[in-house]
This record gives structure tokens, C-alpha cells and sequence, in this order.
């Protein structure tokens, strides 16, 4: 019989630091740390092509972390513990939960299959800084509006766990079977524009720690004010480490409130509120990627016509600042957040194309893409979900690119095709004369794309649409 191993299953923790179910074994004498690539997962929790090239950094770095011992599999979970039990003398299985809906379903799976082989396993909750069941209203029912869900709801309970030290030693066991590396999962997909993704990111457990110290020093004395801004330096860009687990949310709390307080740590920890309620409505609403929480908006007449779908996805629709984040996106595999506001308040409201195609488009090219922060998001621009913006509210993506990009920083980053316009028209390029155009070397429908809606006559027809729903439950 081979000695007896203890496994830990690497999720989405893909860190050593802060890492709890980790840190619980980290004595074994015998450690097997694996990652399973689920090949079952439902298409509408799959990973996007983005994510799939930010995962398969991400375990290359972790496996050389663990001097190569991680054991990598392509597999249903249960199938792969079903070969574990056959081929190991397991002591203990340990894990972080995950949150989402068909995860915490195969949790359940997966302990049953554990106990009836009568091998103790533990979990932990390493990816929320407040467990959702633990959050809810003195009669026992979930919060459906996000102030009182963070400041009486999550801070009223204990203040989140400190962090925990990266274990220093570990008793690495080498596997029994054949090596099954990160780059064997064949995570990395072929379209070439993901090439350009490593021109901007640093996939590992050290660059988010260093992103965070340079957050800290450059970023965080004007944030509540710089982060409404894309072309500054003032977002943490911290979120596909957060979505993927090369940092916790436990350090960054933690780390702000070493900082001297301020607005500035207040509003950054708040927008850690936010994705704490992004996953509460997940885990009361698992359905949240699908279905409205408001259910009167499952009568809205949406459009959906493809080509202004492909357009908005092309960043050619021909109002710039909407096409600056979306270039920004295809380009880095990010987008600033209130670029996102506008793009998705543009599609929505503007198109009338439903948040669930724009939604889809995120998923596949974010490498933040997160199930719950992308459902969430996208019913909350579009005014179906829980707390959101009220449908009536259309961001008018002249006006907030002259009020967020005054000097044109962003736009002519992304759209250098309007590099040489002045300010005046940059926002705006059918407003001007045909000798300013001239002069920029622009004619649209050439260089640049015209309009494909005018704003003011799609704001008044997605005003028109909303008026006609019938009034129905609220969430």
C-alpha cells in the first residue's frame, strides 16, 4: 500500500498565501495538491476564452511554486476522485468552497463520495470575506438593496479573519501516476489576440501582491475620485487576481485598514461590498445569468439586431467612447468600470440588445470574468437586477466622455483613427464641421464609423419600450 497522502484540491485559490484549506495541512506528511479542469461544467458557467489563457498562466505559476508537484486533470471532479480513492491511501481531502451554484452542487457530490469511503476531508471558505448564509436581516430574510446588506449586514458581524502567513514548508508528495502538467490541460486558445494579452499582464501570485503595494503607493489617495476616470491610474486592476484566487480578499481588506483612513479606503472596501453582493445574490438567485431578478423586464421587447451586436462587439459604433472600451477590451482583456457602464448602459438602453448577449461577450474576453460580478453587473446596467440603476437612467456617452476623459487621453488611445480632432468634437466626430474632419484626416464612413443610432432618438425609443412593461414583482 502507498503511504498515506493528503490532497488538497486547488479551485479558485490559486495562491499559497491566505490560502485557509491549505494552510490547514500544511504539517502532512504527505501533500498531494491537484487542480481539476471540469470538462461536465454547464456552458453557461464554462470559462471564457480570456479566462482560459489567464487560468493556464496562472497554474503554470503555481505549479512551479510547488516545485512541480501540482497534479493537473481534465475531468468530470467526481470521476477524478472516484481514480483518486483507487489509487492513493488518502488520510484527508481538504478544499476552499466555491459560491456558485453548480460548484457548492458538486461540493455536496463530493463529500458524500468521501464519506462512504470514510476518508475525513474539511472545507473553507477562502473566496468571500463574509459567507452569504451568514448575512441577512434580524427576520432571518436576504437583503435585496446593497447599503444596509454592507454597512448593517456585513459590517454588524465580526470584522473578516486576518490573513493567513504563506505556510514556509510543505511535504510535497511526488504522484503515482504519470505527470499531468498545466500546459497538458490545453487551456490556451488559439485565436491570436489572446498574444497580446501577455503584453499586459503579469500572471502570477507575486504580481498581484506587487500590484497591490503599487495600488497603494500611486493609486489609492485619489481613488474615490480618480477610479471614475479611464485614462488614470487611480483602479487597482486587481480583479482577475481576485477572480481566479492569486489573492484573497482577506489581504486586501486587511491592507486597507493598515493604511491611514481615509474616503479613499472607505470607498475602495465598499467596492469590496459590492462583489460580496454579487456573489449573495448568486447564492440566493442561482439563476442570476439567466433569468431577470425583476420579472417584469421578461416582457421587454428587446431588438437584438446582430449587426449593431457585432458593431458594439467590434468597437465600430461609431460614438467613441463607447468603442474606446471596447477596444480596450479586445486589446487587454479588461475594461476601466465605468467603461463598462457606458458600453453596457449603450447596449441595453441604446440597442435594446438584451443584457444577456452583452453579458456573453464579457464572459468570453475578460480575463475578470466572473460568474457572479458579470450577472450581477449586467442586470444591474440593465435595471433588471437587484439595487440597480433605474432603467430611465441612460449614460449619454458624449456627455461622460467630456466629463471623464476632458482631455481625450482615452479615446485617442483606442480610437487613434480620431487622434488629431480637437476636444470639442472628439466625443462627437458628426458634429463636425466637414473642415475640422478634413483637417483630422477623417471622413466618417471611411476612417471612422457613423453613428449606428442616434442617441437622443434610441434614448427616447428604450424610454418608450420600459413604459410599456406591465407592472410586476419587484425582487
Amino acid at each position: 500500500m502507498p503511504d498515506q497522502v493528503t490532497i488538497h484540491w486547488f479551485r479558485k485559490d490559486l495562491r499559497l498565501m491566505d490560502n485557509p484549506a491549505l494552510s490547514s495541512v500544511q504539517s502532512a506528511p504527505h501533500l498531494l495538491p491537484i487542480y481539476i479542469l471540469d470538462i461536465d461544467r454547464a456552458d453557461d458557467a464554462s470559462i471564457g476564452e480570456a479566462g482560459r489563457w489567464w487560468l493556464h498562466h496562472a497554474l503554470v505559476s503555481l505549479n512551479s511554486t510547488l516545485k512541480g508537484t501540482l497534479q493537473c486533470y481534465r475531468n468530470s471532479p467526481l470521476k477524478v476522485f472516484e481514480q483518486l480513492i483507487q489509487t492513493y491511501s488518502i488520510e484527508k481531502v481538504v478544499w476552499n468552497i466555491s459560491y456558485e451554484p453548480i460548484e457548492s452542487a458538486l461540493d455536496i457530490a463530493i463529500q458524500a463520495l468521501l464519506r462512504m469511503h470514510h476518508i475525513e476531508y474539511e472545507t473553507f471558505n477562502g473566496t468571500l470575506l463574509w459567507s452569504p448564509e451568514c448575512v441577512q436581516k434580524l427576520d432571518g430574510s436576504p437583503y435585496k438593496v446593497f447599503t444596509p446588506f454592507y454597512k448593517k449586514g456585513c459590517l454588524g458581524l465580526p470584522e473578516p479573519r486576518a490573513p493567513i502567513p504563506q505556510p514556509k514548508v510543505f511535504n510535497l508528495y511526488a504522484s503515482l501516476t504519470a505527470k499531468t502538467t498545466p500546459e497538458a490541460l490545453d487551456l490556451c486558445p488559439r485565436h491570436a489576440w489572446h498574444d497580446k494579452l501577455q503584453l499586459h499582464w503579469v500572471v502570477s501570485e507575486s504580481a498581484a501582491h506587487e500590484r497591490l503595494d503599487d495600488f497603494i503607493e500611486h493609486g489609492l489617495n485619489d481613488y474615490k475620485l480618480g477610479r471614475n476616470y479611464p485614462a488614470r491610474d487611480n483602479v487597482s486592476r486587481l480583479s482577475p487576481y481576485l477572480r481566479w484566487g492569486q489573492i484573497s480578499p482577506h489581504v486586501l481588506w486587511h491592507r486597507m485598514n493598515d493604511v491611514m483612513p481615509s474616503e479613499n479606503v472607505t470607498h475602495f472596501c465598499s467596492e469590496l461590498g459590492w462583489r460580496e453582493f454579487s456573489y449573495y445574490q448568486l447564492h440566493h438567485h442561482p439563476d442570476l445569468n439567466q433569468n431577470n431578478l425583476q420579472s417584469k423586464f421578461d416582457s421587454f421587447p428587446w431588438s437584438n439586431d446582430s449587426n449593431h451586436l457585432k458593431a458594439w462587439q467590434q468597437g465600430q459604433t461609431g460614438i467613441p467612447m463607447v468603442d474606446a472600451g471596447m477596444r480596450e477590451l479586445w486589446e487587454t482583456g479588461y475594461m476601466h468600470n465605468r467603461s463598462r457602464m457606458i458600453v453596457g448602459s449603450f447596449l441595453v438602453k441604446n440597442l435594446r440588445i438584451d443584457w444577456r448577449l452583452g453579458m456573453q461577450w464579457f464572459w468570453n474576453t475578460l480575463v475578470d470574468a466572473d460568474l457572479a460580478n458579470n450577472s450581477a453587473g449586467w442586470q444591474w446596467i440593465a435595471g433588471c437586477g437587484a439595487d440597480a440603476a433605474p432603467y430611465f437612467r441612460i449614460f449619454n456617452p458624449v456627455t461622460q466622455g467630456q466629463k471623464f476623459d476632458p482631455q481625450g487621453d482615452y479615446v485617442r488611445r483606442f480610437v487613434p483613427e480620431l487622434a488629431l480632432l480637437p476636444d470639442q468634437y472628439l466625443f462627437s466626430p458628426w458634429e463636425a464641421p466637414a473642415l475640422i474632419l478634413k483637417a483630422a484626416q477623417v471622413e466618417l464612413g471611411v476612417d471612422y464609423p457613423k453613428p449606428i443610432v442616434d442617441l437622443k432618438i434610441s434614448r427616447e425609443k428604450a424610454l418608450s419600450a420600459f413604459k410599456s412593461l406591465k407592472s410586476s414583482d419587484a425582487v
